[in-house]
Order: structure tokens, then C-alpha cells, then sequence
């Protein structure tokens, strides 16, 4: 494997596959509590008229209506963003797998609008613009053992090392894909705590990678369920 060959990336996929998902899944989900049987009237309503009931559930946090709902994300992002993403059990993940396939030499490498310096402690930091000679090191200490490190994978598994012991050299910087199925509700949850926003009642501190993914969720969603997505930003952005 030469280093032509390997490719180095400084973004994430993040694909909308399918999803049955709508503001209206909320309303009738929520009015089986008082209505019972006679709530699967209101599968097919009009969410527009039922704007409130919306804002209602999620600003005194009635969760459960948003739960009824599904999308499925296609998912390509370094492993250490997987580390973070997989703590979310409130998701439904398919990995690629390293055991049975040859992972691809892809790798990434921060931008130029990576923030690359943190000041401050645990609980009260904040990351801020590194200068050129930080940037320059990332990059090339990062593409040097990345190179480094597929030469060796690629050595094992011609010596007929199976792959899931060659992998064990490969860095958290190579990339890795997935499957990722989760509701409404679920969403907000993410969103919540992996994504930075103004409009956020209580801060978060997500780290770049995570976030960058947690855009994309969010910019898909918002266009399945934009009553819902916009009562969730007037609440201060607290999952229900």
C-alpha cells in the first residue's frame, strides 16, 4: 500500500436511508390518552392545526408521543467519534466489522477550522484557534502514522494474520460506518448533548467530530418534523 493510495478526510457521511417520521405521529400518539381508539383519526391530521399540542409536550416534557417515529442514518466517522456515539443507547447501531472485512485506508485529519487548543479544566474549558505550525504538526504527524500503521496491517494480513488480529495496529483516526436507527425523542437526546447552540438551555461541550455528525442528524430531521424540531429550539433544546 503506498501513500497515494491512502486518503485522508477531514469530514463525516452522515445519509438519511429511510424513516417514517412526521409531526402528525406525535399528535395522534399523544391523544390516545384521551381519546383512546377514536386517536386513530388523528393518524392522518393536519400537524399545522396542532402546533401547540407540540409545543405543549415538549416544553413540559412529555416524552413518549415523539417516540413514535423512525429514521435510519447511513454513518461514515472516525472510530473515536464512534467511541462517543455508542454511549447513546438509545439508538439501534450495525457496525462494519473488522473481523470480516479489509478496513479501507481512511483516515482523518482535523481541518483548518478544527480548533486544535483547550484552555481551561474539565467542566470549564472551552477550544481555541491553534496556529499554523500546530496545524502543520497534526497533519503531518497524523498522516505519518497512519501510513505507518496501514503498512503494518497490510503486512499481517499478507502473511495470512487474520484480520481481526492484524487491525489491533490500526489508530482511532480510521474511519468506520454504520447504520444508525433511532426515533424523534432520541434524537432530541443527541442533539442535546452533541451539538453546541445559543439557543441551548443548559451548555454542552461536544467534541468537534461528534458534532459535525450531530449537524447533519439535525439538518435531515428538521426537514421531517419541522413543528417538532422548532418546538424543541424554542424550549431550549432539552430533550422531552
Amino acid at each position: 500500500m503506498t501513500s497515494e493510495q491512502i486518503r485522508f478526510r477531514s469530514d463525516v457521511t452522515v445519509e438519511l436511508v429511510k424513516a417514517a417520521a412526521s409531526d402528525a405521529d406525535v399528535i395522534w400518539a399523544a391523544r390516545v390518552s384521551t381519546k383512546g381508539e377514536q386517536s386513530l383519526d388523528d393518524v392522518a391530521t393536519d400537524p399545522e392545526r396542532s402546533r401547540g399540542l407540540i409545543d405543549y409536550l415538549m416544553r413540559d416534557r412529555h416524552g413518549s408521543p415523539f417516540e413514535h417515529s423512525s429514521m435510519t442514518f447511513f454513518v461514515q466517522a472516525p472510530i473515536f467519534m464512534w467511541r462517543e456515539h455508542f454511549r447513546h443507547r438509545i439508538a439501534s447501531y450495525n457496525e462494519e466489522s473488522g473481523r470480516y472485512k479489509v478496513l479501507e485506508p481512511v483516515f482523518y485529519t482535523p481541518s483548518v477550522e478544527r480548533r486544535l487548543v483547550q484552555i481551561g479544566k474539565p467542566g470549564a474549558y472551552e477550544f481555541v484557534e491553534g496556529t499554523k505550525e500546530q496545524f502543520d504538526i497534526v497533519t503531518e504527524e497524523t498522516k505519518r502514522a497512519c501510513e505507518t500503521a496501514y503498512d503494518a496491517y497490510q503486512k499481517m494480513l499478507d502473511a495470512g494474520v487474520a484480520r481481526e488480529v492484524a487491525r489491533i495496529v490500526l489508530p482511532l483516526t480510521i474511519y468506520s460506518s454504520a447504520y444508525v436507527t433511532m426515533n424523534a425523542r432520541a434524537m432530541m437526546n443527541f442533539l442535546s448533548l452533541r451539538t453546541k447552540s445559543d439557543d441551548s438551555k443548559y451548555p454542552s461541550f461536544p467534541q468537534r467530530e461528534i458534532e459535525m455528525v450531530g449537524e447533519k442528524y439535525e439538518a435531515e430531521w428538521s426537514k421531517l418534523m419541522p413543528i417538532t424540531h422548532a418546538a424543541f429550539v424554542k424550549n431550549g433544546r432539552v430533550a422531552p
